[in-house]
């Protein structure tokens, strides 16, 4: 769980952020929208992809596109002023943390696998 609460708070503190900046967002629509981002990306990026394809580059793209594809859907929704330059800014962001993120847990499961041999 400790691995998982990283996650949310860096995406919670950075998309927050990035997204009452770069729109028209109020607290809890960015703070909704940085949690859906986190919960979704950890669900499918973290544990279906990255434990199946074992590829931090997979990995990462297919959560930058998730990514992406959130703030263009929340955006559409919500009617905010978010331009498709700061919708990839915000992908970048969080795609360049995610690509730390998932060294990090490739590495402590590698370390796992080592003690249990």
């Amino acid at each position: 769980m400790g691995k998982f609460a990283v996650k949310l708070v860096a995406h919670l503190v950075v998309i927050t952020a990035m997204l009452l900046v770069l729109s028209t967002a109020t607290i809890w629509g960015a703070l909704a929208t940085a949690l859906a981002i986190g919960v979704i990306s950890y669900l499918v990026g973290d544990l279906l992809i990255l434990r199946t394809s074992n590829s931090n580059i997979v990995s990462t793209l297919c959560d930058a596109v998730l990514v992406f594809l959130m703030l263009w859907a929340v955006r559409a929704s919500n009617l905010w002023s978010l331009s498709y330059t700061d919708m990839l800014i915000i992908t970048i962001v969080a795609g360049i943390f995610e690509y730390f993120y998932h060294m990090w847990l490739l590495s402590d499961d590698r370390s796992a696998r080592r003690q249990r041999a």
